[in-house]
């Protein structure tokens, strides 16, 4: 079992920058995926990118590519996802997940844990 718990969201205008977080606790991490979604109401939940935890190796969606950054804390079983020039399109409830098996999936059905998410809107 993994839990995960979001934080850092909140309100920044165009151009701006926030960085959320992701605290995981439970099973070891050794072998697992994490990645991050974010969703609009009436629409369908979005992949943004995702990280292996061994590696460190990313994975990003073309709509964030270079402007969002995933990173991970091992110590501290926390990844974050630094999102620089924010748009209004990026307004969006932001979640994290987690595979337990190993390799990238931009498929939300393929991941086993979910946190509460997190609202991040981007407003002048």
């Amino acid at each position: 079992q993994v839990q995960l718990v979001e934080s850092g969201g909140g309100l920044v205008q165009p151009g701006g920058s926030l960085r959320l977080s992701c605290a995981a606790s439970g099973r070891t991490f050794s072998n697992i995926y994490l990645g991050w979604f974010r969703q609009v109401p009436g629409k369908e939940r979005e992949f943004v990118g995702g990280i292996t935890w061994n590696s460190g190796f990313t994975y990003y969606a073309d709509s964030v590519k270079g402007r969002f950054t995933i990173s991970r804390d091992n110590a501290k079983n926390t990844m974050f996802l630094q999102m620089n020039s924010l748009k209004f399109e990026d307004t969006a409830i932001y979640y994290c997940a987690a595979r337990s098996r190993s390799g990238h999936s931009s498929l939300d059905s393929e991941y086993d844990y979910w946190g509460q998410g997190t609202q991040v809107t981007v407003s002048s």
